[in-house]
């Protein structure tokens, strides 16, 4: 008997919900409590669960589709009945005007003219097309060769086309509550090579975090369904992962022939292949020659797409067609950003390709290579010349596709300020005082610590410290309710070539100058090396925004939604600047000086709170007293 789905109440308030994605499809086997679907309302984002176990028949709402609450959203029938029906509803789905006859001649028949119709098509002989298509009258009149009906009962115990030699597939999972989709920048394997269960076989980018999906199982590549640059949801099917066994028996023949014919064609014998028309066989020597007595041009060959190939089914190469490892064009970019010769690198990837952290690792190294020594005679004159202009930018006269990052952060910002009233309030602080004590214990601290001492884990300290005094900056607006935030989670805005993301220190308040100094160096790895998770960025109650590292003074910071404040930390430069001593007398000295600049929400914080705030976080950083947190 079939059960109906509906829209259960998610709230007093809420009326009504957005299908935002299908987490199961017409035909999936579901379990009780088992997730189907997400839906958006403008209180929650949530999973409606199966309230049955069995095959879900039908969806009602399509994705992106708002109904009301109590509305139907699909049907969920028995065991017994999805078996019924099974690949006939796929199939509908696919050519429904194919029902009747699929009906009429049956689900291998069907199968046996699909997989010969597209083979017809790929080799293109109308000869051979002329014979296969009545091949179903001759089998039912006549019977066939030994060998042709074992290859016919192959095709009747053959699933539905989920991958090659009936693999196990490889599927894009939930990487968060909010992402519903991923764009696939880099494959870490290639069809033929051998994966480890929970060794990395592609690198995923999405609009919170980028990451790596381990294959689930051990065996061999068999099939890449998701070229590199691609865009597919939560659930997508990216790759067939095949037994040792089945890859074994493949050789390198089975891989021509998927390339060639489809993953519909896997399962053909080699014995069947010999069999075929004279011209196939000529064919298939005339392919097979070139690689016998010209190894060098297998990959030439292999990079360039065969009539009949579907170019985005395609793996990609791990070479270029002049030899050189394959460049992906984020990598491309970065390179050309940070002024690297691609050709001077040795790529520490799969087949020597090179990967983002070697183009970053370059970089750094140039940074810190000493700079060519001036001649002895004449360096203060030949100075001036050697300082060539910086290079013009590849992106200068070009149209670029915002990145997903990009995107939900300019989103994020233009929702913000219609959030919100902002308001930034600045000060000036003297960190003379601190700089003197970094630079008698970062040597000791990093030995210690195993990271380098800046001036943001004093900032972060004392940024903290304060918010536990005047915990009006870390709260949030819940409603017509002020929510005061029991613990001090901290962002750290990070500059990433995907753009800028924001992770979060959990628990700042409880840590002192390392601990903090380790939390940052940490994230900020992470998050340059698309290794963070979904949680790393959540929960956040207050930030910090170092623009100063790049030489800006000060900026003006929107809020990081639904959070009420934002820190921003200046350069810090040498300046001169009017002291007053203990006797009251004024003097000009060289002092290490900052802004900080606090934008804040004016709904709930007022300009004296910002002040108050400000003031504390100044006098605490003036005073420099932070030797206990160094060992000194």
């Amino acid at each position: 008997m079939a059960t109906s789905v509906t829209l259960p109440a998610l709230g007093e308030s809420v009326t009504e919900g957005t299908v935002t994605r299908w987490l199961k499809q017409p035909g999936d086997q579901v379990a009780v409590d088992e997730p189907l679907l997400e839906i958006s309302t403008d209180k929650v984002d949530t999973e409606i669960p199966s309230p049955v176990a069995g095959v879900l028949q039908e969806i009602k709402v399509a994705e992106d589709e708002t109904v009301e609450v109590g509305a139907e959203l699909a049907i969920i029938g028995e065991d017994g009945e999805a078996a019924g029906s099974g690949d006939g509803e796929a199939d509908q789905q696919a050519d429904q005007g194919e029902a009747d006859q699929q009906a009429d001649q049956g689900e291998a028949d069907q199968q046996a003219d699909q997989g010969e119709a597209d083979q017809q098509a790929d080799q293109g002989e109308a000869e051979q097309a002329e014979a296969e298509q009545t091949q179903p009258e001759q089998q039912e009149a006549a019977p066939e060769p030994e060998q042709e009906s074992e290859t016919e009962q192959q095709r009747e115990q053959q699933p539905a086309p989920t991958g090659s030699s009936g693999g196990t597939p490889v599927t894009l999972p939930a990487l968060g509550e909010s992402v519903t989709e991923g764009t696939v920048t880099r494959w870490l394997k290639q069809p033929g090579d051998q994966v480890a269960v929970d060794e990395p076989l592609l690198e995923i980018s999405t609009d919170k975090v980028d990451t790596e999906i381990p294959s689930p199982v051990a065996g061999v590549l068999q099939e890449i369904k998701v070229a590199e640059d691609e865009t597919v949801e939560v659930g997508a099917e990216l790759a067939i992962i095949g037994e040792d066994g089945e890859a074994a028996g493949s050789g390198d023949g089975e891989a021509d022939q998927q390339a060639d014919q489809g993953e519909d064609k896997g399962e053909a014998p080699a014995e069947q292949a010999s069999q075929a028309e004279e011209p196939q066989a000529e064919q298939a020597v005339s392919e097979q020659e070139p690689r016998q007595e010209a190894p060098a041009q297998e990959a030439a060959q292999a990079s360039q797409p065969r009539a009949g190939q579907a170019p985005k089914h395609a793996a990609p190469s791990t070479t270029s067609g002049d030899g050189a490892p394959y460049v992906t064009p984020l990598v491309r970019k970065l390179a050309a950003e940070h002024s690297v010769d691609l050709s001077a690198i040795e790529g520490s990837g799969v087949g020597g390709r090179i990967r983002k952290q070697d183009v970053l690792s370059a970089a750094e190294a140039a940074k810190a290579a000493p700079e060519p020594e001036a001649a002895p005679a004449a360096g203060a004159q030949q100075a001036a010349p050697q300082a060539a202009p910086a290079a013009p930018s590849p992106l200068r006269g070009t149209r670029q596709k915002m990145s997903r990052i990009r995107k939900a952060t300019a989103r994020h910002m233009i929702d913000s300020l219609a959030t919100s009233a902002q308001l930034t309030s600045v000060v000036e602080v003297d960190v003379t005082r601190i700089a003197h004590l970094r630079a008698r214990a970062k040597a000791q601290f990093q030995e210690r610590e195993g990271v380098k001492l800046s001036f943001l884990p004093f900032f972060a300290k004392a940024a903290v410290e304060v918010l536990k005094i005047y915990p009006i900056l870390n709260a949030s607006v819940e409603g017509e309710e002020i929510v005061y935030h029991g613990a001090e989670n901290l962002g750290i805005a990070v500059d990433t070539e995907r753009g800028l993301m924001v992770p979060v220190i959990k628990n700042a308040g409880d840590l002192n100058i390392g601990g903090l100094a380790r939390q940052i160096a940490d994230l900020a790895e992470r998050t340059r090396s698309g290794n963070l998770k979904p949680d790393d960025i959540a929960g956040g109650t207050f930030t910090i925004t170092n623009t100063g590292s790049r030489g800006a003074l000060f900026d003006t910071p929107i809020l990081n939604q639904p959070q009420v404040g934002m820190l921003a930390t200046g350069a810090v430069v040498k300046r001169p600047v009017v002291v007053t001593d203990d006797l009251g007398a004024d003097t000009i000295a060289i002092r290490s000086m900052a802004y900080l600049a606090l934008t804040y929400d004016h709904r709930i914080v007022d300009g004296a709170d910002a002040a108050r705030y400000l003031t504390a976080v100044k006098q605490r950083l003036d005073a420099g007293q932070f030797e206990a947190d160094l060992g000194l």
